[in-house]
């Protein structure tokens, strides 16, 4: 076996080489000829500036995680840096087994060529079906964090390297998790920040700085910086540096290995006189023409000759000896396999808050094993102050932050919740989306669900801490994992808490109120729980109603209750009152799994009542659920903007949910239903 800067220079050509290949060529992709214009795409299309630097890296990391003593399990930051992962991917074999097409020799890699950037349905950016793909990076910022959480159940003997963009650097996720780290001392994570100098259009800001001043960043912020210029340190120095930093890591001192290079070298230094290496020209493939340009051709060709594939393979494609030993040193650890979900824990008293009813049962699961509370510095405030300083609770006070930590720790097969006030909950979007895409794309692995507590309405809060947006957005994108659970009373909120921490591959919404209401009928709790709805006798005439209320949590239930004796009493009608612990089971069932058939939907709600919707949130999140389903007058009561603070009195007047408020849309629905009989 020669040294590790031979061999680690054989696996960067040939990712390298495939890498932009696979951008630019559609036949002769191992140069066994000179290129001719039928053998390059008309429009290329792919990420090339990333690609030599993130080769680099990955290239030492696999090396060293596969012939050192510690597993390092890499994670790309970039979505960009996909065309690297899949070219790696179909050197080691990984991709060959996602798609049995792209087989490892000339054949294969024609294949591959010519079906990028679609490569048959995994996509040009990185991917879950790969190694290397835990963290979906369509969005910026977040790969850090959630290495982070990771690294919490990842165990003993495994480092996390997360390779980040400079310009992701300059996002406030990753710019909260340096000093997030704080928070989660002796967490393995080893970032390796890829500095080539240029976002998609500019100069980035960290790589700006000088030496001296990024050791002084990292420092100021409890990092150890090492940095290395690369190709021109060579890859015996970057190696050691590697092997350096992740003993540094291990013994528990944070350590970020910065890895200073130009942005696309080894690519063309020009094209058309217009300077492209170490500029953002060299993002994308800067040869867009070689099918029409001679120039541009000869220009491909020198540059693909340049990594000298025929040292690299054989005459069929294979990979020739040296590249072939090369890999086979190499090591390649995911996250984690998804552990067995675990049984519901038994709560052995009767919560009668929400304190009660939170605390008790993160409690159970905590003592279980594999749960954490990740929360802002909130939990006082939520009444939760309980669960503060514990050894299983992190606290940082940036949700997106939090968020991604949450889901890397789901990645690696730990359970959890994130805690926070709903108005802050609308930061999270981005990488809840992201999370859901990532669950939805081929080779997605099932992780343990992503559940997210929110408290502190805006109906009892201040005028700046009232936004329900999260739910409304997230029920908007119709994707099944999601559940967005209303509980009314802390009985079925522990109920609630119970399945979702022990339920997989959700995405589980609980809003719950933090104030004490009055109680609610407890006899339904069951089939609330195995059905997300449930007609309440105790509230209900025993006649088929005329009326049909629908509540969605606890302040529409106690909204409800105070309205119902007005109107019985002014509108002379037969009211049924309909629970809904699962907003999804208003929506249609073709699209969300607990979505009510029309036979369930006249059975619970009448078969002609006319509905009264009472909810937490937007009534367009409710309306984009009901859509054009219900052909009887319908009208939805929740959450209002105003022009200003105004007291909660107020502000429930304002929108409607009080029970004057409640009657009165009871009375123009009553008006409109009796239109609608004499049609």
């Amino acid at each position: 076996m020669t040294g590790p800067g031979t061999t680690v220079d054989l696996l960067w050509r040939a990712q390298t080489y495939v890498a932009a290949a696979q951008i630019h060529l559609r036949d002769n992709v191992l140069l066994r000829r000179p290129l001719s214009p039928g053998d390059v795409k008309a429009r290329p299309a792919g990420h090339w500036g990333t690609v030599p630097g993130t080769a680099w890296a990955l290239a030492h990391i696999t090396l060293l995680s596969g012939t050192g003593r510690t597993q390092l399990v890499p994670l790309l930051g970039a979505g960009h840096a996909g065309v690297a992962q899949i070219a790696a991917a179909w050197l080691t074999g990984h991709l060959t087994a996602a798609r049995p097409q792209f087989t490892r020799d000339e054949e294969g890699l024609a294949n591959l060529c010519r079906s990028f950037p679609e490569v048959a349905g995994l996509g040009s950016e990185v991917t879950p079906a790969l190694p290397a793909g835990d963290f979906l990076g369509g969005r910026l910022g977040g790969c850090l964090p959630f290495a982070q959480g990771a690294a919490l159940a990842s165990g003993p003997g495994r480092v996390i390297v997360p390779v980040l963009g400079d310009g992701e650097c300059e996002t406030p996720t990753t710019a909260a998790a340096w000093l997030a780290a704080h928070a989660l001392p002796g967490t393995p994570v080893l970032p390796v920040v890829h500095l080539n100098g240029f976002r998609m259009g500019a100069p980035s800001l960290l790589a700006d700085l000088d030496e001296r001043a990024l050791t002084a960043y990292a420092a100021g912020l409890g990092w150890n910086a090492r940095t290395v210029t690369v190709p021109d340190d060579g890859h015996e120095v970057f190696h050691a540096e590697l092997a350096e930093s992740v003993a540094e890591t291990l013994a528990g001192r944070r350590t970020v290995l910065f890895m200073r290079c130009v942005k696309g070298w080894s690519g063309p230094a020009t094209v058309s006189g217009q300077q492209v290496l170490g500029t953002a020209h060299a993002h994308k493939t800067p040869l867009t023409r070689a099918a029409t340009d001679s120039v541009q051709l000869h220009a491909l060709e020198a540059w693909l000759s340049a990594y000298r594939p025929e040292e690299l393979f054989t005459d069929d494609g294979h990979p020739g000896t040296g590249l072939a030993t090369a890999l086979a040193v190499t090591g390649w650890p995911r996250l984690k396999a998804p552990r067995p979900a675990p049984a519901p824990v038994p709560v052995r008293q009767q919560p009668v808050s929400f304190a009660d009813a939170v605390t008790t049962v993160i409690r159970a699961h905590a003592r279980a094993g594999d749960f954490r509370v990740f929360s802002p510095d909130e939990l006082a405030s939520n009444r939760l102050a309980e669960l503060a300083r514990r050894p299983w609770t992190t606290e940082v006070l940036a949700e997106e932050v939090l968020g991604e930590q949450l889901a890397g720790f789901n990645a690696a097969g730990g359970r959890g919740v994130l805690i926070s006030y709903e108005a802050f909950a609308p930061l999270l979007t981005t990488g809840l989306v992201s999370l859901l895409k990532q669950q939805r794309m081929p080779g997605a692995c099932p992780r343990p669900s992503f559940n997210l507590l929110l408290t502190s309405y805006g109906w009892h809060n201040t005028y700046t801490h009232g936004d329900p947006a999260l739910t409304t957005t997230l029920l908007a994108l119709e994707d099944p994992a999601i559940r967005v659970l209303t509980p009314a009373d802390p009985a079925r909120l522990t109920a609630v808490l119970d399945d979702a921490f022990t339920s997989t591959g959700q995405l589980n919404v609980i809003v719950a109120g933090k104030h004490p209401l009055p109680p609610v009928p407890a006899d339904t709790l069951r089939q609330e729980l195995a059905r997300g709805v449930a007609v309440w006798p105790a509230l209900s005439d025993t006649q088929p109603p005329v009326l049909t209320v629908v509540v969605c949590g606890d302040l529409p239930a106690a909204a409800a209750a105070e309205a119902l004796p007005r109107i019985r009493a002014e509108l002379g009608v037969a009211v049924r009152v309909v629970s809904v612990l699962d907003l999804t089971v208003l929506g249609d069932p073709a699209v969300w799994p607990a979505g009510l058939a029309t036979a369930e939907q006249d059975f619970l709600l009448g078969e002609d009542a006319a509905l009264l919707v009472v909810t937490l949130g937007h009534p367009a999140a409710i309306w984009s659920l009901l859509k054009a389903r219900y052909a009887r007058p319908v009208e939805v009561i929740g959450w209002r903007e105003t022009d200003g603070p105004r007291s909660q009195p107020d502000l429930a007047a304002l929108a409607g949910m009080t029970a004057e408020g409640l009657l009165a849309a009871a009375g123009r629905l009553l008006k409109a239903r009796t239109r609608c009989d004499t049609w």
